[in-house]
């Protein structure tokens, strides 16, 4: 018995330990919606930098409790499909987002061209709107993701992979098969459905309507 009450502290404690670290409504996507997928591109060397990028100490997906309710509705809906969903990104520190506008400052920082921009030069991305001084993501309603099927353990095929800058990541770009069109329609219309928002430059990417802080911009760093 004197174990088990041991072994409840140290589990309490770790969980106060890990909410602590971020504002009072902030959640981390796993306490919320367990089973979700996570693979936090930013945290690794597999993003559109080719490396780490600041703010990301950990592979965690932190979001605002609305935006995780939100996804929780999301993910009870698509589970009857036999699908789950996989999240790339969600809260991003405004460290992050000032590092994404001086690497693209950078014209001679071209580690991962050949993945995520190979058509596209440097010195546009702010002009076509893949690089902002400010993101919605720092706000923390903001949510990059895709669906896998459950069977099969494999990602939906959506014509174009997340993070790609190009004209195949965009909602009505016409390089996309029927097939492809139609997983990013399912995608689209359980967001919808359950109060986010699509960008239509991004497939991936959704914003929730009632953000909580719709003018805030954190920089807590994801630990």
């Amino acid at each position: 018995m004197k174990k088990f009450f041991f072994l409840l502290i140290i589990m309490q404690t770790g969980f106060l330990s890990r909410a602590q670290a971020i504002p009072e409504d902030f959640v981390y996507l796993k306490d919320v919606v367990p089973f979700a997928i996570e693979e936090v591109r930013y945290a690794g060397e597999h993003n559109f930098t080719g490396r780490p990028v600041p703010g990301y100490e950990s592979e965690q997906i932190i979001l605002t409790k609305k935006a995780a309710e939100a996804l929780k509705k999301v993910q009870q809906e698509l589970i009857q499909k036999d699908l789950m969903i996989k999240v790339f990104d969600a809260y991003r520190p405004q460290t992050a987002v000032s590092e994404f506008v001086a690497w693209a400052r950078k014209p001679g920082d071209t580690l991962a061209k050949n993945e995520f921009y190979p058509d596209v030069e440097k010195s546009r991305l702010f002009e076509l709107g893949y690089i902002a001084s400010k993101s919605g993501h720092s706000r923390g309603g903001t949510v990059d993701l895709t669906l896998v099927n459950v069977n099969t353990c494999k990602e939906l095929d959506m014509g174009g992979a997340y993070d790609f800058f190009g004209e195949i990541s965009h909602h009505r770009s016409t390089s996309v098969t029927s097939e492809q069109k139609e997983n990013r329609e399912l995608l689209r219309t359980v967001m919808l459905k359950n109060g986010f928002r699509s960008y239509s430059e991004e497939w991936w990417h959704y914003t929730l309507n009632a953000e909580p802080f719709p003018y805030q911009y954190f920089d807590f760093p994801i630990k």
